[in-house]
């Protein structure tokens, strides 16, 4: 049991280190062949952000265990708002002022209803997911066609994207990180899969229990990561971005992917309950990051106290409730 865990430790650090090697590698190579920075942040970073979980689901799916990458969409979700969010307001509360943000966060829940009117059956087909990978490419047309558009970067988080993009990094260098990234994102992602699964079957609990705790957790951490240096750096709507790029990311192309080799049904109890949840968070984030009579929206400490104390009360139940 021990080198199970040691397993899944091991899978999420390198998870973590080598997402952020590839992300950084392919932004360079895009922008050293002439693609804009603005299109490059918001399409090449915001899929690099959710490469662990993208490559989790993936060998989550090969290994079959479906249920796993569900939990892993799901709970990343809810990680990303609960704690990412929450941990991110107690350092240093956020302010967004971001009109990208508001274009952004509907798209968000169209997403949320989408996916929820393919799960509605139960079940999660081929079709289902072949209509969700599509929407995916149509939501990165639809990115590019306005980045391509923004003839200034007056928006703050338009500009932060940009700000944070890798400078001066040559081609040689730059395919060397991407290589080194996808490498090393296959095997942290085997690792983390392998540990969670046996961990599973020693407690006797589902894979999708496990892939919302655990595997969630642990594929949310460089969302934590870019999240955490972001609002350090002054950069809140850039923050806030990222958790809502990769939920949408999560929804479109995570939750996908197992359909693509066999049907997975899917439990009432994951849709009333779990579901519900992620979509009752989403609400909150959209509250909380509006604003109000054309005020800046603001997450307080006290705001992101309660979307932690959300996020552990939700991972208490379901360990206790499922053990």
């Amino acid at each position: 049991m021990l080198i199970d865990y040691a397993l899944v430790i091991a899978g999420i650090s390198l998870l973590v280190w080598s997402a952020d090697r590839f992300t950084d590698g392919a932004a360079a190579i895009a922008r050293n062949y002439g693609i804009s920075p603005l299109v490059v942040g918001l399409t090449i970073v915001a899929m690099g952000s959710s490469a662990p979980e993208v490559i989790v689901s993936i060998n989550a799916a090969i290994n079959n265990s479906p249920g796993l990458a569900v939990g892993n969409a799901i709970g990343s979700n809810i990680a990303n708002i609960a704690m990412v969010l929450g941990i991110a307001a107690l350092i240093i509360p956020l302010q967004v002022q971001s009109a990208t943000l508001k274009r952004e966060i509907p798209i968000l829940f169209l997403f949320i209803f989408l996916a929820f009117g393919l799960l509605i059956d139960l079940k999660l087909s081929f079709i289902d997911g072949l209509i969700l990978l599509f929407s995916l490419l149509g939501y990165l047309v639809w990115l590019t066609y306005q980045a391509a558009k923004q003839k200034n970067q007056s928006d703050l988080m338009l500009k932060e994207i940009v700000d944070e993009l890798p400078d001066n990094m040559p081609n040689k260098q730059a395919f060397f990180w991407v290589v080194v990234g996808l490498v090393l994102l296959q095997i942290g992602s085997y690792l983390l899969v392998l540990g969670a699964t046996n961990i599973a079957q020693a407690y006797n609990v589902s894979n999708f229990i496990i892939g919302i705790t655990i595997v969630a957790v642990g594929t949310s951490l460089p969302e934590l990561a870019a999240t955490v240096s972001g609002v350090m750096k002054n950069e809140h709507e850039l923050a806030i971005g990222n958790v809502i790029g990769s939920n949408i990311f999560n929804l479109l192309a995570v939750l996908s992917i197992p359909s693509l080799f066999n049907d997975v049904s899917i439990d009432l109890h994951i849709l009333t309950f779990d579901y519900s949840l992620m979509f009752a968070l989403t609400v909150a984030m959209s509250i909380m990051a509006w604003g109000r009579n054309g005020a800046p929206g603001k997450i307080t400490r006290l705001k992101g106290g309660l979307l932690l104390a959300c996020f552990l009360s939700y991972q208490i139940y379901q360990l206790v409730t499922n053990h």
